[in-house]
């Protein structure tokens, strides 16, 4: 028997279908309380949509006594905690530049006419697990182009825009509105909901006068709306329930896209903030390295151009020079990161044997707009790591297969993802 007492938008008629909305079954919140007292597993996806210099980056030697690379060499105290991959890549998706929304939805054919998008790792992943978080996941970005790069994308192919600013983000996930702000922002989610009851309402009469094909079309697009109702219910009760505290100070943004590195470290400190208080379990981060002019590269040097021009090096010494400097200050904050999330403790474990780190790129070499062979590192999460899986650098193997037993390190039920034609549970627990 139904609670007749429940708000008529937690179960809604539409276009015949009927439309259950969360903590009525698998989310009831017996099941919730179950989902918040298990050991959250949790992943960070960064990018840097122009790679890094391919031979300084790939070791030489693969297997678990392989001889670690000039870039992997500052890491060497978290060996044990990471596994570099060579040979992965997504099939169809090339086109230079062009791929880098693509390295999370592996949709082929970025340059072709009608391309569309599909859905990112971290959104799916986030539909898998549920409203178990205020944010189900978290888009950010460094100096990002927001309106035409991301690595989030919805199951439509629709771009999520990355947040760029520390301080907003902070406010999100720490800001407690007073009682006023409240009731403002659930006024603006009931007013959302009634025009989502209007429109399913017109659409069901509208459904009995049309033929098959746009029947089908109009319930994908309803499919959407009930989507969009799921989580504007799911808004309304994390609305309802207060936010964590912290004693971390208000981060200071930096406007500056020269200071590329202190940027790319803020966000970094923001999104390990986000996934120890537990406000999202899934983050993602781009680094728009396209987007950004001519940076501070040391305490005395600037480059000479900006990032992109960098990357078409022609071997020219200097911009290789630079290149290197670059992509060891990238290496050197993703140092720092392990060691912050290797130094937090969570029970009798570190936050890192919880969280995956994935670091990457959806080009495999800017200079000639290589798509293949991507760099690759998936460190923490508790995987099988101190290893160089190595696979064929004329047939690659596809990087969503290694997404797959993300997914499934993260507890989710699901064999495929993308492209995926397996796991690489080489790396399995």
């Amino acid at each position: 028997m139904i609670d007749q007492r429940l708000h008529r938008r937690r179960f809604l008629a539409g276009a015949g279908v009927m439309l259950a909305l969360p903590l009525l079954d698998s989310l009831s919140p017996k099941s919730v309380r179950t989902a918040e007292s298990a050991t959250p597993r949790r992943m960070l996806l960064i990018s840097n949509n122009l790679g890094v210099l391919p031979k300084p980056f790939f070791p030489q030697t693969s297997g678990r006594d392989y001889e670690l690379s000039p870039y992997l060499a500052p890491l060497a105290a978290f060996r044990n905690d990471f596994t570099v991959f060579s040979g992965l890549s997504h099939p169809g998706v090339v086109g230079g530049h062009s791929t880098e929304n693509c390295f999370l939805t592996a949709a082929r054919g970025p340059t072709k006419s009608g391309f569309r998008n599909q859905i990112s790792l971290d959104q799916f992943a986030a539909e898998k697990l549920g409203p178990v978080t205020r944010f189900p996941t978290l888009n950010l970005g460094v100096n990002i182009d927001k309106a035409n790069r991301s690595l989030a994308w919805t199951r439509d192919g629709v771009l999520l825009p990355a947040e760029d600013k520390a301080s907003a983000l902070f406010q999100k996930m720490f800001v407690q509105g007073d009682a006023a702000a409240v009731q403002t922002q659930l006024k603006k989610l009931e007013e959302r909901g009634s025009i989502l009851d209007t429109l399913l309402d017109d659409t069901r009469r509208v459904r009995e006068r049309l033929g098959r094909d746009d029947q089908s079309r109009l319930d994908q697009y309803l499919t959407s709306v009930r989507e969009i109702e799921q989580r504007l219910h799911t808004a309304r009760e994390w609305e309802l329930r207060p936010k964590p505290t912290t004693t971390h100070t208000p981060p200071t943004d930096i406007q500056d896209q020269k200071l590329f590195f202190e940027k790319f470290d803020l966000m970094l400190s923001m999104a390990q903030l986000a996934l120890e208080s537990d406000s999202t379990r899934i983050v993602t981060l781009m680094v728009d390295a396209f987007a950004t002019p001519s940076f501070k590269l040391g305490d005395n040097e600037n480059s000479t151009t900006g990032y992109h021009d960098l990357s078409h090096h022609g071997q020219a010494a200097d911009k290789v020079r630079q290149l290197e400097e670059a992509d060891r200050r990238q290496m050197a904050l993703l140092k720092m990161l392990l060691e912050n999330l290797a130094e937090k403790r969570e029970g009798e474990a570190r936050l890192l044997d919880h969280t995956m780190v994935l670091f990457g790129s959806n080009m495999g070499d800017a200079n000639t707009h290589d798509n293949s062979n991507l760099p690759i590192l998936l460190a923490g999460g508790g995987l099988k790591h101190g290893q160089h899986l190595a696979f064929s650098h004329d047939n690659n193997r596809p990087l969503c297969n290694l997404f797959v037993t993300m997914l499934q390190n993260m507890g989710l039920e699901t064999d495929a993802f993308g492209s995926s034609t397996g796991t690489l549970n080489e790396t399995a627990r």
